[in-house]
């Protein structure tokens, strides 16, 4: 089972999508009304975490953890703090620029890449940086397959990018479930 968390209007063939109002991240009856723990195997989560709290963050990341099976995945983009973009940066503010209807309104934080690694490590997960801009702002990309999970704010994927000028990016990451073998 792969799972798109607060896919919006995003849907794609073979994954099932779900809203806020059916998966509260927070909230383990939500979990538990669609999911048995230990039973996704991949998940994606597009520009969701930044409407959490750092703490929320952490606590939604654990029920990731409790419901993906060992060896499974979340893939998980946010805005980042570290893009050297004004219009992009005023985009993303916690509390967003303008109207209640903007979706940045309800932003809680602006991650950078270490503070948005650590919220998956905290919960158990191994976590690869796929894309991000460092401390001075030089973005990093490693190359990642879309049919493990696409992210269209992307440096692939976003119509604002090029090879000479970067419009949208984000942190993107992929966050493992190890799988633990005990001996007998």
């Amino acid at each position: 089972m792969k799972v798109i968390i607060g896919a919006g209007q995003t849907n794609y063939e073979g994954w099932k999508t779900t809203q806020e109002c059916d998966l509260n991240l927070l909230s383990i009856s939500d979990w538990d009304k669609l999911f048995l723990k230990e039973s996704v195997d991949a998940m994606i989560a597009e520009h969701v975490w930044e409407h959490l709290t750092y703490e929320e963050g952490i606590e939604a990341a654990r029920n990731c953890f409790k419901y993906l099976k060992p060896g499974g995945y979340i893939r998980c983009a946010v805005p980042d703090k570290n893009f050297r973009n004004e219009w992009y940066q005023n985009m993303v503010q916690i509390g967003g620029p303008g109207p209640i209807e903007h979706p940045a309104a309800t932003h809680k934080i602006v991650y950078d890449y270490t503070t948005f690694k650590r919220v998956f490590e905290t919960a158990g997960f191994v976590v690869t940086l796929l894309e991000y801009c460092d401390n001075d702002g030089d973005f990093h990309f490693t190359y990642w397959n879309e049919n493990d999970g696409k992210i269209g704010r992307s440096f692939r994927f976003d119509t604002r990018n090029s090879i000479e000028t970067l419009g949208m990016v984000s942190i993107i990451i992929d966050a493992m479930k190890p799988i633990i073998i005990r001996n007998k």
